[in-house]
């Protein structure tokens, strides 16, 4: 019997109130739905400087970006919804990639947080693409790192008429987007 799969869901966005933190509550929603277990944070609540390797060298990894990396580490997926700045996903989700893509030890592995893991990709902005554009390079990136990032993804547009409350108004998009959550729950359960 496989053990039942891990999924860390979180929003690439420090701002009160994210669109997309709400939407990655969906997706984790959908994620539960199916069996796994989701872990559901606010990134926020993780601010760390700005990557810095004399500042790392002087200082060490900060103890929030060791604790992001470290369930990182504990999860098998990731459901990421990520705002666009600028045709881009945001700086401050680089700099929490780059962070705990340090490695703490001479013997931890290479990646270790992001290598062999799976994740699943999802926006929604105010404007007419939904954040399209900024998940080419996250996905990009998080394929760099050696993450298995799938092919499923949602961008939901004019996020301020998408959303009432925490929740998504059209009925059909909600279930894509909780859809997404179901998808990469089954992936690792055939993973695991």
């Amino acid at each position: 019997m496989s053990q039942q799969s891990k999924i860390l869901a979180f929003a690439g966005s420090n701002r009160k109130q994210s669109f997309n933190q709400k939407l990655v509550a969906v997706a984790a929603a959908g994620a539960r739905e199916a069996g796994a277990e989701v872990t559901l944070i606010n990134l926020a609540e993780y601010d760390v400087p700005i990557y810095n390797q004399d500042l790392e060298n002087a200082q060490g990894i900060p103890e929030k970006a060791i604790a992001f990396k470290k369930l990182l580490i504990e999860h098998d997926g990731f459901l990421i919804a990520s705002p666009e700045y600028n045709s881009a996903f945001t700086p401050f989700l680089k700099n929490m990639i780059d962070w705990a893509s340090r490695k703490e030890s001479d013997d931890e592995l290479p990646l270790q947080a992001y290598n062999g893991k799976f994740a699943v990709l999802m926006a929604t902005s105010p404007g007419a693409l939904g954040g399209l554009r900024g998940l080419t390079f996250l996905r990009m990136l998080l394929a760099n790192l050696g993450v298995n990032v799938l092919a499923v993804q949602q961008a939901v547009p004019f996020a301020r008429k998408a959303f009432e409350g925490d929740n998504l108004v059209d009925e059909q998009q909600r279930q894509r987007v909780m859809d997404l959550g179901r998808h990469l729950s089954d992936v690792l359960k055939v993973k695991n």
